[in-house]
């Protein structure tokens, strides 16, 4: 199924979803108010996602005078997987992690936690970058940037149903009443989990295959995945605490460090998808390290205490 057709059964579903929902509070007029609602934040989430989850990470737009070395290495990597330049976007955040965002391949951008060029070397942060533009070649990043703005709509959603719900309680309208309320309480933070693991963890897997070819090296991503998870559990992410609705965007669970419930979880276990890499790689003739051997310490990196940016 096409990254354009997925996209357009996960909004049908979650519009359907609200038509219910607002039933539920408040009856033939709450479905109707509810639809035209998801209709409106379907068409901004299509056309305004990916900018919206750029402002959600407080990300900025850097130039190729700003870190030449990493534009350099983007672009060589693009060009071995046909696809257009990104923009590119860094992040000031400490934990290692990246994203890519975008309709499609002619306006996409990847985002890049400082952290990620402080803390780690350059064959793992191609690697990185190689994973992200898997997400762009294979169009998986319009589906995830509408599921991230539509996911972190449905709070507002609950919040609406409650004043909506309790406004017309009176009035007979809801044909659940108080129950329809806690439902609503209930529902809304299932229901962002369940739109977030609508993306298929298999999105991971494929990436990290598409971009461990782009790159030649699995090793070298296995290595960085390491890494990014060992990281994720040591340092918070605290753009990604304010805004856990992109949280499955990212190569690796920003949440980590601070959250453990692994229930509703939108990545695939790191160590699976290391092992992944690793078979990948002794099928092209690589060897190296162990299964779940750790990474090597990384030295305070290029963004940090005033050093010169050696990806500039």
């Amino acid at each position: 199924m096409s990254g354009y057709l997925r996209t357009a059964v996960l909004l049908a579903a979650l519009t359907a979803l609200f038509g219910g929902l607002g039933f539920a509070i408040a009856g033939q007029q709450g479905m109707i108010l509810a639809l035209l609602f998801a209709g409106g934040m379907n068409l901004f989430a299509w056309w305004n996602s990916d900018r919206v989850v750029l402002r959600m990470q407080n990300a900025q737009p850097i130039s190729p005078h700003d870190a030449p070395r990493l534009y350099e290495i983007t672009a060589q990597l693009a060009q071995r997987a046909g696809l257009p330049m990104p923009a590119l976007y860094v992040i000031h955040e400490d934990q290692p992690n990246a994203f890519a965002t975008g309709r499609s391949p002619s306006s996409a951008a990847v985002a890049v936690n400082t952290g990620l060029l402080n803390l780690m070397p350059e064959e793992e942060v191609a690697g990185v970058i190689a994973h992200e533009l898997a997400h762009i070649k294979n169009r998986d990043t319009l589906i995830m940037t509408v599921t991230a703005t539509v996911a972190g709509a449905i709070s507002m959603l609950a919040n609406f149903g409650m004043f909506f719900g309790g406004a017309h309680r009176d009035r007979n309208q809801s044909p659940f009443g108080p129950i329809a309320m806690i439902l609503m309480l209930i529902l809304a933070p299932l229901a962002a989990a369940v739109v977030q693991m609508a993306i298929s963890r298999s999105r991971e897997y494929e990436a990290d295959r598409v971009g461990a070819e782009i790159t030649g090296n699995p090793l070298g991503l296995a290595s960085g995945l390491q890494r990014l998870e060992h990281y994720a559990h040591q340092i918070q992410n605290y753009g990604a605490e304010a805004n856990p609705a992109a949280a499955h965007m990212f190569i690796i669970n920003p949440l980590s460090g601070a959250r453990m419930d692994n229930l509703f979880s939108t990545h695939p276990s790191t160590a699976n998808r290391v092992a992944a890499l690793q078979e990948l790689a002794a099928r092209m003739g690589q060897s190296r390290g162990g299964p779940g051997a750790a990474p090597p310490a990384a030295a305070p990196g290029p963004w940090s205490g005033g050093r010169r940016n050696p990806w500039g």
